[in-house]
Parts: structure tokens; sequence; C-alpha cells
């Protein structure tokens, strides 16, 4: 791990005054600043936090809301749940997975998008829904994918990297 990055870490962890009890906030200021929870992150948290890597690695893997692998820059989810799905879901992941040639839990080779599915995202009367970088998307449809994506490409992630 270069300095800079480890640095940055060590930044996020005296913010919570190096506070065992933090590690879920420490994990999350850390992935929004990389997109993802390297193995050197975990490494360095849990011996800065005096924690056992095995219980900084399942605090990581147990939130789905952690990843271990490089996401992007924008983060698409399609909900797959009932509601959705009948109202014709998995055509708008087909076209979705067309259009950045990638499928759920991949990342696009430019490190642009990465493509995840849910159950339910608790606005069943709007869909099917597509979650683009948190906003949401009802009645989403096929021919709508292209627009969506386009849209997201033209404007920062919340000011974010």
């Amino acid at each position: 791990m270069d300095s800079v990055r480890e640095e940055k870490v060590e930044e996020v962890i005296r913010e919570y005054d190096s506070s065992r009890d933090s590690l879920i906030s420490i994990l999350q200021d850390v992935q929004s600043e990389y997109r993802y929870l390297p193995e050197s992150i975990l490494k360095l948290v849990a011996r800065k936090l005096g924690l056992p890597l095995i219980q900084v690695y399942g605090v990581a893997t147990f939130f789905k809301a952690f990843s271990l692998k490089p996401r992007g820059k924008h983060l698409l989810s399609v909900c797959l749940g009932t509601a959705c799905h009948v109202r014709g879901a998995p055509a708008v992941l087909d076209e979705v997975e067309r259009k950045l040639c990638i499928g759920p839990g991949e990342t696009s080779e430019d490190m642009q998008f990465t493509l995840e599915t849910v159950n339910c995202l608790g606005a069943c009367a709007l869909g099917p829904i597509m979650v683009m970088d948190g906003e949401y998307h009802g009645q989403m449809v096929p021919g709508k994918v292209q627009g969506t994506i386009n849209r997201c490409k033209k404007s920062p992630r919340g000011g974010k990297k």
C-alpha cells in the first residue's frame, strides 16, 4: 500500500478516535474514498484498531454495502423483486447488461459502472425500478435504459470521485 493511501486510512481511523466500536463507520468512509476495500486496507484497519483480521474481514463481507472488489464510479441496481419482475425487470436487466457489457456483480472495464441486482427496493408501485447512484428511476423499460446511462455519464456522482 502506498504511503498516501495509508495516511488517508489512518486519518479516517483518527476521526473515530481509533474506536473499535466505529469499525463499520471507518470501513464506510474508507470505501467511499476508494470505492472498495482492498485487502491491504483491511489489514491496516485491523492493525490500527487492534482487532483480529478475521473480525474486520467478517464485517466487510457480512454487509452487502461493502465490496472487496473495485467498484465503478457509478452504481446501478436493478430490482428483481416480485412486483418488478412481473412488470418486466428481467428485460430491463438484459438491456443494462447488453449496453454495459457486464453482468450482475461485475464492473465495466473502464471502471465507470458496477451492476447489481436486488430483491426489493420498497417502491413496488413504481416497478420496474432501476437505481443509479441512489436516484430511483421508476417504470423502467428497456428503451429508457440508454438515456438513463447517458445522463449518468454526463454528471459526476454527487460530486464524489
